[in-house]
């Protein structure tokens, strides 16, 4: 039987997923474990941001194969809706030069010359979702200016932890992959836009999360 462990950074995105099915367990993600067509998943809350969703992947993916995470984000531009995550960087990783901030691919040396800074998902197995890549960092994004610089990197949306995740996954040598869907538009109103869609855009994740869980 497969083990697939299943990342959300929030609590109501961890429990949009396979509602209300599942034996929970104590521990420091508060895991919700479920058998699902043949398939032992294991369902973890994080916490919010690149550590605890690292910190969490490490401990918990061991065994697991592949990784996945579900939840929301913030748009760049992107249309509502749900996402298939074919592409994740960490923003903030990389060189301060003068006048410019260089991404490189988290974990590999911030010096000399730029590859390519992102991390690939495991292939698309038919959800025909649409595919975007992720910025992610360790900042809440409510600022036009800062999703302008975001977009220049050819993200189309944005959150706290899917690049992490992605980085854990490579170093372990483990697929990954990770459905996201839209909350706000990373603007003046994003703090708001967030919490009153939370719940909603959590559950148009977690209802395509399951879907995938089928085709794999």
């Amino acid at each position: 039987m497969a083990h697939i462990l299943i990342l959300a950074a929030l609590p109501e995105e961890a429990d949009a997923l396979f509602p209300g099915t599942g034996d929970r367990a104590d521990g420091l993600f508060a895991e919700r474990r479920l058998v699902v067509g043949g398939h032992s998943l294991t369902i973890a809350t994080c916490g919010l941001g690149k550590v605890n969703a690292a910190l969490c992947a490490g401990m918990l993916g061991g065994d697991a194969d592949p990784l996945l995470m579900t939840g929301t984000c913030g748009s760049l531009g992107a249309a509502p809706g749900a996402y298939w995550i074919a592409e994740a960087l960490q923003h903030d990783y990389g060189a301060n030069q003068p006048g410019l901030f260089r991404r490189y691919r988290a974990g590999e040396w911030p010096i000399g010359e730029a590859g390519e800074a992102h991390f690939s998902a495991m292939p698309d197995p038919g959800l025909r979702l649409p595919h975007a890549r992720i910025a992610s960092g360790d900042s809440f994004v409510a600022c036009p200016d800062a999703a302008a610089d975001l977009a220049s990197l050819g993200a189309t949306l944005v959150d706290m932890e899917v690049g992490a995740v992605a980085q854990v996954a490579a170093r372990l040598g483990k697929p990954w992959a990770a459905i996201k869907a839209v909350t706000d538009e990373a603007n003046g109103d994003s703090a708001g836009d967030f919490h009153a869609n939370l719940v909603r855009a959590a559950r148009v994740a977690g209802q395509e999360v399951e879907r995938l869980i089928t085709m794999i």
